[in-house]
């Protein structure tokens, strides 16, 4: 083991973690005053949940031993042999720290789903959701992608999470605002968020904790772990002036949501690339990124489903051309552990990035759908009309977030 790395990935195991919190209060601001509690513990539970699952069976079925390219076994159920000594992912560090940090990924990806269906699903549902959802969807698609699975073996290219995090989440994200349905009042009464600077707290929290997302992803503290930090401060430093310009342009004004939200377009874009391309090429990964996630927004409302936080046009748009921009800008130069992508001569990378994105987009669509379909038959997904009107921090929760 190297000191050096060991005290790098615990630091950035704990800058992962603060990406939770961070998104509860990001999402917090978003919703109206009367579910700001709600949506915040939604995300926020995530972290007892998950981190149960994990320690029981997901480390295992994610990272185990392969079986027929699709899943991992259970030897590493109850942590059995996850100890201090290396892993066979990460042979600096040892492998319970490994697992640790993978934890951290595991518990953000159900909570960015939330802000799809936030203020009108019922929080039992939701939990019945996650668990399943968790065991069916995350860790297969994980173990497909860093545990050895088919499209690892294809070659498929995923720094930090750009297929198995944000393409995932924003897959899950669509099939759930199909399958419940818009708010109440939905483009026929204004809906805004309620605490601008709340949201751009926990966007900047979730910036300061992305530095450990990708390039903790490094999983050293070596020159890829730099070139990771600074591609992901570049991409979204650039992704929250092109969005805010854009919408300037388009909508006559700059805004505080739209620089907040460009940022987290631009890192959700470079994830998957981060490790993988020079510094140039994240300019660009994310200064594109914060126009084309800004016009998927602006496209949800042609297309008329009720997203209620933006996870599909952020999240699975961004995440889907991060995998794309990977096939494109990817070189051996900056990681000689990568590929060289399309514009470097390697076409057929760029062909693996679209076959490994699309795959994981329609899985996650597909088995998000029937688990929300089973789910409401069993038990119900959404709250009685009155109590969404009168909001689901009362009504499901018995608090409110502000007493005056």
């Amino acid at each position: 083991m190297k000191g050096a790395d060991v005290v790098w990935m615990l630091v950035a195991t704990a800058l992962v973690m603060l990406m939770t919190p961070g998104l509860a209060l990001f999402y917090g601001g978003l919703v109206r005053a009367k579910n700001v509690l709600s949506i915040s513990l939604q995300v926020f539970i995530c972290l007892g949940l998950v981190s149960l699952l994990w320690f029981l069976y997901g480390y295992s079925l994610a990272f185990g031993p392969d079986h027929a390219s699709l899943i991992g076994d259970l030897s590493y159920r109850f942590f059995r042999g996850v100890g201090i000594a290396p892993g066979p992912a990460a042979p600096t560090i040892p492998h319970l720290l490994f697992a640790a940090f993978q934890l951290m990924f595991a518990v953000i990806t159900p909570a960015l789903i939330t802000g799809a269906f936030a203020e009108r699903m019922r929080f039992s549902a939701y939990l019945i959701f996650v668990a399943l959802w968790f065991t069916l969807v995350y860790a297969p698609l994980c173990h497909w992608v860093w545990g050895g699975g088919w499209l690892a073996k294809l070659g498929a290219l995923d720094f930090a999470g750009g297929t198995v995090i944000h393409i995932a989440s924003g897959a899950s994200a669509l099939a759930a605002a199909l399958v419940i349905g818009p708010r109440i009042g939905y483009r026929r009464e204004p809906i805004h968020p309620h605490n601008l600077p709340l949201t751009l707290l926990g966007a900047g929290l979730l910036w300061f904790g992305w530095f450990g997302f990708n390039a903790g992803s490094a999983l050293a503290a070596d020159g890829v772990a730099v070139q990771a930090f600074m591609n992901t401060h570049m991409a979204a430093g650039l992704a929250a002036l092109s969005w805010m310009f854009a919408e300037w342009i388009f909508q006559g004004a700059p805004t505080t949501l739209g620089a907040a939200s460009g940022a987290v377009a631009g890192l959700v874009a470079i994830t998957p690339a981060a490790g993988f391309v020079p510094l140039w090429a994240a300019v660009l990964i994310g200064a594109l990124a914060g126009v084309i996630c800004y016009g998927a927004v602006l496209f949800k409302g042609k297309l008329g489903y009720d997203d209620a936080l933006d996870v599909v046009g952020v999240h699975g748009v961004g995440g889907f051309w991060g995998a794309l921009a990977t096939g494109l800008f990817a070189s051996k130069a900056v990681n000689a552990a990568g590929a060289d992508g399309l514009f470097y001569g390697n076409v057929h990378q760029f062909w693996v990035q679209l076959i490994g994105a699309s795959a994981g987009a329609l899985f996650c669509f597909v088995l998000s759908w029937v688990l929300f379909r089973v789910v409401d038959a069993v038990i119900g997904l959404r709250v009685e009309r009155e109590d969404e009107i009168q909001g689901l921090d009362l009504t499901q929760h018995r608090e409110t977030g502000y007493s005056l």
